[in-house]
């Protein structure tokens, strides 16, 4: 396993690193060198729990390709490790916020202020408008 900070393991196998021509800076090396990494993590082998990889598939969003798989991509920096940095870390905050589990929800009823304060606004609301009808119309 590749650990990193704060605890968080990598299976071996459950990703995979390309490196890549980018864009930005870098001068004239930037169309020689491939300095951009192409990360790709593939849930389903890396030992998370079913209810995290459900959470991570969610967070992922455009990240996620038609295989399930996660793609990040990381090519602001100039050097191929710095971005194999910025993607491995990029991963470890998706990872760490979908191996959260969400706060459960508690329902809370209204208290009796906020019911007679709404009940009130209700009542000038309708006293409002009943004294603009047109009472000779009936």
């Amino acid at each position: 396993m590749t650990e990193h900070n704060s605890g968080f393991f990598l299976a071996p196998g459950s990703f995979e690193e390309k490196f890549i021509r980018a864009g930005g800076h870098g001068g004239q090396n930037v169309n020689k060198v491939a300095t951009a990494v192409q990360l790709r993590f593939f849930p389903a082998l890396s030992g998370l729990p079913h209810a995290a990889q459900e959470r991570l598939r969610l967070l992922a969003g455009a990240k996620l390709t038609a295989d399930g798989d996660i793609l990040i991509i990381a090519g602001e920096h100039r050097t191929q490790e710095q971005n194999r940095r910025a993607a491995r870390e990029r991963l470890r905050e998706l990872v760490e916020r979908a191996s959260r589990p969400p706060k459960r929800r508690r329902p809370t009823k209204p208290s009796y202020g906020s019911k007679q304060r709404r009940l009130e606004t209700k009542q000038r609301r309708s006293d409002t408008k009943r004294t603009r009808r047109d009472t000779d119309s009936f």
